[in-house]
């Protein structure tokens, strides 16, 4: 996984979102938040070390190194 990455692209690639359409209407539904805090713009870059979490899971973003 190459950073920064889109938080859309970043639940695809994860299996979180089954398509980039599904990862679109879960990010707009308010469903995900970043480090605690509800993001509803789909390409928030993330850099690494970022918690997120929709679905009742939460996933950490991989630090680049």
């Amino acid at each position: 996984m190459t950073l920064p990455i889109r938080l859309d692209t970043f639940l695809k690639l994860s299996g979180v979102a089954q398509t980039g359409g599904h990862a679109k209407m879960i990010i707009q539904g308010s469903e995900v938040t970043v480090d605690g805090e509800v993001e509803t713009r789909r390409g928030r870059k993330l850099r690494g070390g970022e918690s997120v979490a929709v679905g009742g899971q939460t996933l950490t973003v991989p630090d680049a190194g």
